[in-house]
């Protein structure tokens, strides 16, 4: 059996629907799964066992299958799932200019996107939503990331280049998409909770944190505090093996918070402005929640408020952490 799974979005939302592939495989054991995917989201895939092919946006094959998911409402996406021929359609295509339900099932998931209202009163998590859109049990499955030898030994070398093999490591991920700068906890509580820690800090982010990051590092270190950083220009492979080193992990709601669930770590949560419902927690997650969230979400949910990422404090988050 053929079956087409497309997902396209931001890097965390494919890691948290890759469980679809579990539970698609443990339906039709026979199958074989092809995933669509944007092109720097590609990697997520490397050492898959339950992937067998991955194509990007633009190479992807027009072939027939069984069965199409579709988990995207974006405009490329639901192009995609409406070109390509299946002889069963789950999930979202595009007609007329808007998103559309292929199945009943599905359209909960839809309304969450269009009805303020039902987006604040959800419950459900996005990965019972997703399993319901494609008529799939749902049984907490974890996503699987596999780290292959290159990527440990290179997650082995920072440890034994910075000298912290034999020590405890907390992972703190202090960026997020610049599409909501809110989630991002406020630098000031950020640098408080740092001085306050009594463990080795990995500072953990992406290009777009340089700047940010060297100043925070600097200021700490006048003030004889010393934390750890990494090429902040690593592949995500590269990001997800340092992310494997750390015994805990505080981050907002964005990647690094599903690559370490994805790991089994323990993780705090951080949520601003997006909704911590929608977030499965396998249970190894700690959600703090801000008291201002339901004052921007979900209808300020893109704007920035300094209030908002300062309204979780550094006392708050370490008395969440693992002692």
């Amino acid at each position: 059996m053929k079956v087409l799974i497309i997902k396209l979005g931001a890097s965390g939302d494919v890691i948290r629907t890759l469980p679809i592939a579990q539970a698609v495989r443990k339906k039709y054991p026979d199958s074989e799964i092809t995933w669509i995917t944007k092109e720097h989201n590609m990697q997520i895939f490397e050492a898959n066992p339950h992937v067998q092919r991955v194509f990007s946006i633009f190479n992807y094959p027009r072939e027939f299958f069984d069965i199409l998911y579709n988990f995207d409402v974006d405009e490329e996406a639901t192009r995609i799932a409406k070109e390509i021929n299946a002889e069963k359609k789950f999930g979202f295509y595009n007609e007329n200019g808007y998103p559309v339900a292929f199945n009943l099932s599905a359209e909960y998931y839809l309304n969450t996107l269009f009805d303020d209202n039902l987006k604040k009163t959800n419950k459900r998590t996005y990965q019972e939503m997703m399993f319901d859109a494609a008529e799939l049990p749902y049984s907490k499955e974890l996503p699987v990331i596999v780290l292959t030898d290159k990527e440990k030994d290179y997650a082995e070398k920072f440890l034994r280049d910075n000298n912290l093999t034999q020590k405890k490591l907390i992972g703190i991920y202090a960026g997020s998409s610049p599409k909501w700068p809110s989630k991002v906890w406020n630098f000031e509580n950020t640098k408080e909770f740092i001085r306050k820690i009594n463990k080795e800090v990995l500072l953990l982010g992406g290009p777009d944190e340089k700047g940010k990051y060297e100043e925070l590092i600097e200021e700490l270190k006048e003030q004889g505090i010393k934390i750890y950083t990494h090429d902040l220009n690593c592949s995500l492979r590269e990001l997800i093996s340092l992310i494997s080193l750390c015994d805990e992990i505080v981050c907002p709601d964005s990647v690094s918070l599903h690559i370490s669930l994805a790991l089994k770590k323990p993780t705090i949560g951080l949520f601003f402005c997006t909704s911590p419902d929608e977030i499965e927690g396998y249970g190894t997650l700690k959600k703090i929640v801000s008291p201002k969230l339901y004052d921007f979400f979900p209808e300020k949910q893109d704007l920035y408020s300094e209030e908002l990422t300062k309204s979780i404090s550094a006392e708050e988050v370490l008395n969440a952490l693992s002692q």
